[in-house]
């Protein structure tokens, strides 16, 4: 995404938002910074760019490792990666397309 350019938003992306700027997204909400009901549609690569840097500095707490999240952070990672990819498989993503790379 150049910087001039809005993001399409969650759920207009690509393979069912299974994308980097998805998984910005999908962490953002599982930080709660924030709402799940935020697409980030219609942003500028800036206010993205700022998010990322954010979701980047929780995840470093954690030594960007799952397992290292509390209790509670940890079932809403299991529960909106769940959700995300039931999404995904409904518009036609395989699992394993980019899985690897954004999970």
């Amino acid at each position: 995404m150049k910087s001039a350019e809005k993001y399409v938003g969650i759920h207009n992306d690509r393979n069912g938002g299974m994308t980097e700027m998805g998984k910005i997204i999908r962490n953002a909400w599982i930080f709660g910074m924030i709402p799940e009901r935020e697409s980030c549609e219609g942003w500028p690569a800036t206010g993205i760019k700022k998010l990322w840097r954010r979701v980047d500095a929780e995840w470093e707490q954690y030594d960007y490792m799952v397992g290292n999240l509390p209790d509670d952070l940890r079932q809403r990672f299991s529960r909106i990666h769940s959700e995300a990819v039931e999404r995904a498989r409904e518009s036609g993503w395989e699992e394993g397309s980019e899985l690897a790379r954004v999970a």
